[in-house]
C-alpha cells in the first residue's frame, strides 16, 4: 500500500473550523415569546417552513439547555428582569436575535412601560424586521446568525468588545414620563 492511497483516506481541517460547523449546525433556541410574534415563530417549527433541517428541531424549555434565545414580542419593564434571568442561565456560547420591531426598538409602544430595544437588557447578534415578522424573515435571521458563527464573527467581536458582561438591569431603568393633560373647566 503506497503512500497515495493513504492521501485519499483522510480528512484533514482545522479543529477551530470543526468547532464552528458543529456550532452553526446545532443551535438550540430557548422561546420568550411574548407577543404576536410569538406566532409567527411557532409557525417557523412547523412542517410548512421546518426549522428541523438547520438543526433546531425542538425549542427549549429550559435555558440550561438551549443557547439562542429568540426575542418575539415586546417586552415590558416588569419582564426585562426575567429575560435576563434566563439569559444568564443558557450556556455558552450563546446568542440572541430580535424577532420584531417591538423587540427591537419598542414600535409604537414608546412609553415607559415597554423597553425600547431588548439590546438594553441583552446583547443582540441578529434583528428580524417586520411588525409581525413572517416566519420567512425569522429564518433568514437564523441563517444570518449561522453564517456569523461560521465566519467567527460573533465570537470575534465578544473577545473584543467585553459585550455580554456589561450590560445590567440598572442601565435601563428610567423614571416614567410625566405627560400633563390639560383638562377643560
Amino acid at each position: 500500500m503506497g503512500l497515495e492511497s493513504l492521501n485519499h483516506n483522510f480528512l484533514t481541517g482545522r479543529m477551530e473550523d470543526m468547532v464552528k460547523w458543529a456550532r452553526r449546525n446545532s443551535v438550540w433556541p430557548a422561546t420568550f415569546g411574548l407577543a404576536c410574534c410569538a406566532i409567527e415563530m411557532m409557525s417557523a417549527g412547523a412542517a410548512d417552513f421546518d426549522l428541523a433541517r438547520f438543526g433546531m428541531e425542538v425549542f427549549r424549555n429550559s435555558p440550561r439547555q438551549a443557547d439562542l434565545m429568540i426575542v418575539a414580542g415586546r417586552v415590558s419593564q416588569k419582564m426585562a428582569p426575567v429575560l435576563r434571568q434566563v439569559y444568564d442561565q443558557m450556556v455558552e456560547p450563546k446568542w440572541v436575535i430580535s424577532m420584531g420591531v417591538c423587540a427591537s426598538t419598542g414600535g409604537m409602544f414608546n412609553n415607559y412601560a415597554v423597553v425600547q430595544g431588548v439590546d438594553q437588557v441583552v446583547p443582540v447578534d441578529v434583528y428580524a424586521p417586520g411588525c409581525p415578522p413572517g416566519p420567512e424573515t425569522l429564518m433568514h435571521a437564523i441563517l444570518t446568525l449561522h453564517e456569523k458563527i461560521r465566519l467567527g464573527e460573533i465570537m470575534r467581536r465578544r473577545d473584543e468588545t467585553g459585550r455580554g458582561a456589561e450590560l445590567s438591569l440598572a442601565g435601563m431603568r428610567r423614571e416614567p414620563q410625566v405627560v400633563h393633560v390639560a383638562t377643560p373647566r
